[in-house]
This record gives structure tokens, C-alpha cells and sequence, in this order.
């Protein structure tokens, strides 16, 4: 698919430097239409939408802010919040500036963690963007859906 002027621009700005030192891309070369379709496209085929993914990140987020800086049991999901101090821009663009909160999720059920941030769940849930690949914060969406049981 053709890559519009505006991802481009979008795509110069997850580049390692632009907004933080690693970068949001990790070694993927594919174009950001690319990475944003692929990703959309197994979204799909799970059957949910971006929005289900994040609106699962957001509760346990919630949840565990509650308890902030500590573990916190909910259900059958152990939750650590961190949050740290300043916020982030959009590298999309998006109005305003996205908290640096710091979640880890322990699926006791599963034996299975995953780490995330307030950033990826705002890339997720309005841009349908985990990352590239080989980025350390990629995620992945079926990864998501398992060990959150979205």
C-alpha cells in the first residue's frame, strides 16, 4: 500500500532521536503503513478492535494505579503501576501529552507477564500502532489477548 505524505511524516518522528532515544521502530524498515495494516489485519482476525485491546490495559491500569508504586491482586492477574515523572507528546500528533506510567501484568493462571506503558495504550487505542519490529516495546496484539484475556 502507498504511504501518504502525512505517514511519512508521522513515521520520521518514531524514528530512534525524534522524541525518545531508542525510538519507536526498533530495526523494522517496512513502511509505516505497513507495520499499521499488518497490525490491524491480526487485530482482525482475532476478532476484536484496537479499543478492545486497550480498554482491558486501561482497567488493569486503573486497578493497579489504586495501589501505586506496589503490587496489587486483581482476579487472577497480579498488577504493578509505576509512574514517573513528566509525559510524553503523541509521535502522531494527537492533542495534549500522555502520562509515563509504567504497567506490568503477572497472568498467575497463565505464569506469564507482560510490560506496557500509558503511551502504547494511547498508540494502541487511537492509532492501532505496537511498534515495530524488534522494537523493545513492541507488543504484540495476540500476546495482549492472551495473557490479558481480553
Amino acid at each position: 500500500m502507498k504511504q501518504s505524505p502525512e505517514l511519512k511524516k508521522i513515521q520520521d518522528q518514531l524514528k530512534r532521536g525524534a522524541i525518545t532515544p531508542e525510538g519507536f521502530l526498533g530495526t523494522d524498515k517496512r513502511n509505516l503503513i505497513d507495520i499499521l495494516t499488518e497490525d490491524d489485519a491480526q487485530v482482525n482476525r482475532l476478532g476484536l478492535t484496537h479499543e478492545d485491546l486497550a480498554k482491558k490495559m486501561k482497567y488493569l491500569r486503573d486497578e493497579g494505579l489504586k495501589v501505586v508504586e506496589d503490587w496489587t491482586q486483581i482476579d487472577h492477574f497480579e498488577v504493578l503501576t509505576e509512574s514517573m515523572r513528566g509525559k510524553f507528546p503523541c509521535p502522531f500528533g494527537h492533542p495534549g501529552m500522555v502520562d509515563k506510567t509504567n504497567i506490568t501484568v503477572v497472568n498467575k493462571k497463565l505464569d506469564k507477564k507482560i510490560f506496557f506503558t500509558d503511551l502504547q495504550i494511547h498508540l494502541i487505542e487511537h492509532h492501532g500502532f505496537y511498534q515495530g519490529k524488534d522494537s523493545s516495546y513492541r507488543l504484540e496484539p495476540k500476546e495482549i489477548v492472551e495473557i490479558l484475556e481480553v
